[in-house]
């Protein structure tokens, strides 16, 4: 396949269309703005995890995260956005460096109130292949306790390190999340049920990102976000949103040390006027078409991809 010959078949294109008029119609009939922000940002992603593309003296952007709060600052209210989004490096079945994202945030609302409306919008979008989709909530302590058969908020580093470098068959310098992001990935995520919604949410507080903190019913403190899998993969990220300034600040300062990355300076003047309590998510669009088109690749719904891995 070449990078000039288009890669998707026309019923994929059909259905991409159908996909994004369902979208639409569904937060227009709730009242929820659909938004259009620049696809080049000032500064890039703070998170470490995440390999932006560097576009001049600006950054194409790796979600519309940033520019989507300055608007909920400036009191536009629900909001949601269909765009592209970029991540250097990220080529394979489930991943193209360009590729389609849905990002909406709800003023007022808790993240788990956002977890009802996701389920019903991926039991919308994929009822033409899934009927009567059923959830399944899981703890990140649930999660790895019963399909890993480990107690995250009491194994060492070393035993978690050592349960990741053999799942990844290598002896890799990561951290502690570094490893946990392998064990999900390579023993949790494929043996969740199939057919069925997975959202897994009290994440480690190490793994806040832009979430707020709070205490769980154990009094272990946590990340007040969650992600929901279906089949084996990761479909969407959600989070209560951060609104304090200055702990933002510190994460970013914290998340960027040793890079030459600067943090997002117009995000954090917002957020110093003044964020509403809000929950937002991204889900991924091109994963979803994957599932109901029952496709194999990125390659089969995307118009042009990068040659395949």
């Amino acid at each position: 396949m070449h990078l000039w010959s288009p890669s998707a078949p026309r019923t994929a294109l059909v259905a991409r269309q159908q996909l994004y008029r369902t979208i639409r119609e569904y937060f227009y009939a709730r009242t929820v703005l659909e938004v259009e922000t620049p696809l080049l940002a000032q500064a890039p992603v703070a998170d470490p995890n995440i390999t932006p593309i560097q576009a001049g003296q600006r950054w194409l952007h790796t979600s519309p995260e940033y520019a989507m709060k300055r608007l909920l600052c400036a009191g536009y209210g629900d909001i949601y956005q269909i765009c592209k989004v970029f991540r250097k490096g990220e080529a394979g079945k489930r991943h193209n460096p360009e590729f389609t994202m849905l990002e909406w945030y709800r003023v007022g609302w808790t993240h788990r109130q956002l977890m009802d409306e996701v389920a019903e919008l991926l039991q919308l979008l994929l009822a033409a292949r899934f009927s009567d989709l059923t959830c399944l909530h899981l703890s990140y302590a649930q999660a790895l306790a019963q399909y890993a058969q480990l107690n995250v908020h009491h194994c060492s580093d070393h035993d978690i390190a050592q349960r990741g470098q053999k799942l990844a068959n290598a002896d890799l310098a990561l951290d502690r999340d570094g490893w946990l992001d392998v064990i999900m990935s390579h023993q949790v995520e494929p043996a969740l049920p199939h057919n069925t919604l997975v959202f897994i949410d009290q994440f480690p507080a190490s793994q806040a990102a832009l979430a707020q903190l709070a205490n769980n019913e154990q009094g272990v403190l946590i990340a007040q976000r969650f992600e929901v899998f279906f089949n084996g993969m990761e479909l969407a990220n959600g989070y209560q949103e951060l609104t304090d300034a200055k702990q933002q600040l510190q994460r970013f300062q914290h998340e960027l040390q040793g890079t030459e990355r600067l943090h997002d300076a117009n995000l954090i003047a917002a957020l110093e006027q003044g964020l509403p309590e809000c929950a937002g998510v991204a889900l991924g669009l091109d994963r979803v078409l994957l599932q109901l088109l029952d496709a194999t690749h990125i390659a089969q719904v995307l118009s042009f991809a990068w040659p395949r891995a």
